[in-house]
Parts: structure tokens; sequence; C-alpha cells
């Protein structure tokens, strides 16, 4: 059986809101994988999903640019929150975005790319890293494009212009007039940063994902004493809840609670006259998916000090 350590118990606690003992027995029967003894306290009802990807983790920016009918978000991390209302750091954050709107998305292609210094990205990046004191890095880049309508950008807890924590791209094909495309896109991206969909359609999904939520609902049913052939039902119809609550298009809009984004955009192309096609969309949020190692301070002070903890 593996040490499950106190520090392992207090890491899970805090993921999953589940007790304490709770959480010891969970890592207990799993040999302390942490995932693992995540899914069971789910499949015991003892904690929410999991939500890693939608939780902050990392400090930086993430900024946004649309030139035409073509836009492009960039995520530069960087240790502190500090160095993200630094100028020099957003400035660069800034011309970043828009080398990639001009050069494509491909995050190492992009590192090598010149800045209005002349100096390449890294090079940049790695001067920052010198001057500014603190660790960075260009995370992730992508870029949108349409053949004719708008690419949409939206900034939520802006920093500066183009600039902050959660950054959003929605590409909308159309004939329809700029500022109707713009409406409905503004309307979208906001929703888009609130909900947090997982895929623009249902079928876009990760299927293994699919499978991890099948295996946790079929288990969780099984408690439940029911026939087999209503353990399925429910495990199917959890399953489909789960498909049109994470998909974009089956999504319910968030400022209304009811109608389903792609009603959304059928009635905006009607009011418009002409279709629109949300062909697809980007949401970066700052930090997502990046455990943070959390530190002690005052444990720190003392251990440099040489003096005990009480």
């Amino acid at each position: 059986m593996a040490d499950i350590t106190a520090a392992m118990v207090k890491d899970l606690r805090e993921k999953s809101g589940a007790g304490m003992m709770d959480c010891k027995k969970a890592l207990s029967e799993n040999a302390g994988d942490m995932d693992q003894a995540m899914d069971w306290l789910r499949t015991k009802g003892l904690a929410a999903a999991a939500k890693k990807s939608s939780r902050t983790a990392a400090e930086g920016l993430v900024g946004v640019a649309v030139s035409g009918t073509k836009g492009a978000a960039v995520e530069v991390n960087s240790e502190t929150d500090f160095v993200a209302k630094n100028d020099q750091f957003q400035s660069f954050v800034r011309d970043v975005t828009q080398i990639a709107l001009a050069k494509g998305g491909d995050i190492e292609s992009l590192k090598s790319q010149a800045m209005p210094s002349g100096k390449t990205v890294e090079e940049v990046l790695t001067n920052n890293v010198a001057t500014i004191g603190e660790n960075q890095s260009l995370r992730r880049s992508r870029t949108l494009e349409v053949s004719k309508g708008a690419v949409v950008p939206y900034i939520h807890n802006a920093a500066a212009p183009g600039l902050g924590k959660i950054g959003v791209l929605v590409a909308l094909e159309s004939e329809a007039s700029d500022e109707a495309l713009q409406a409905l896109g503004k309307q979208l991206a906001m929703h888009i940063a609130a909900a947090f969909p997982k895929a623009l359609n249902e079928s876009d999904l990760d299927e293994a994902e699919i499978e991890r939520e099948r295996a946790i609902a079929t288990e969780k049913a099984a408690e439940s004493g029911k026939p087999a052939d209503i353990i399925a039902k429910m495990v199917e119809g959890g399953i489909a809840k789960y498909r049109k609550e994470h998909a974009l298009v089956s999504q319910l809009f968030v400022m209304d609670g009811k109608t389903k984004i792609s009603d959304v955009v059928a009635k905006a192309g009607k009011d418009a006259g002409a279709e629109i096609k949300l062909v697809d969309y980007v949401r970066f949020q700052l930090g997502e998916g990046i455990e943070k190692e959390q530190s002690d301070f005052a444990a720190e002070v003392a251990a440099a000090s040489g003096v005990p903890q009480a």
C-alpha cells in the first residue's frame, strides 16, 4: 500500500472539497493516485466534478487582436500578477499577438519571428526574463479566419486594451452586415467566457473524457440497485446531458438561460436577413490546466532563519 501523506490528503481535500477522512480513504483505496482518488470521491457523491481546466493557476496575460476577417489569441505566462501590470510585459504580449495575427498561430514558428526591435520573439522573451526578474513563457497561440463575415474579439477582466485574464475569439461566416455580426459575436463571446464550452459541437467533444464520465456514471448508477436496463438508460441519459452542457451550440444562452446557442445564431441570421454560421471559437483563460505550486511564506522564512515552527 502506498504511503499516504498529510500533504496528499490536504491537496485532494482542496481539489475536491470532500472531508479529510474521505480524502484519506479515497487515496488509500486507490494506492495514492490523485486522479483515481478524485474519481472515487465523485462516484461516492463526495466531490463535485473536477474542473481543473477552468481553474486559473498561473499569472500573466492573454492577448487578442483582429484584422479584417482574421483574429489571433496568445497567452504569455509569468510568475506573479505584478508582471502582468508591467508596461514592458504588456507591450511584449501585444506585439506577439500582432505577429501571430500576421504570421499564424504555430507556437514554435512564432518564437522565431522578428519583433519590432529586430530581435526574435524568443530573444526578446529571454531578455525580458533577465530585466524583469521573473520566469516567463510563451505558452500558446491560435488564429481564426473566415472567407466572409467576421472574427469578433472579447477580453474579460481587461488589464489593458486587448489584454486580460480571459480572451475569446468568435468566427462567424455570413453575408450579413458587420454591425449585426459584431453584435452577435460580442454576445456569443461573453457567453463563451462565462460558460466555458469544451467544443463547438457534441461530436467534437473528447471521447476519452466522455468514456471517463461514462465509467463514473455507471458506477454511481450501479449503487442504486436498479435493474441493468434501467441503469443503462440512466447512464446514457447522463452522457447525453453532459454532451449538451459542454458543446457550445447546444448550451443554453447565459443571458436568458433557456435558448440554445444554435437558436440564438439562427435568429440573429433571420433578423439580419442573411444566414449566419458559427464556424469556430477560441477561449484562452489565463493559466487553465496549469497546477500552480503553493508556498507557505512563513514556513519558508522560518526554514531560512533556522527557527523551528511551533
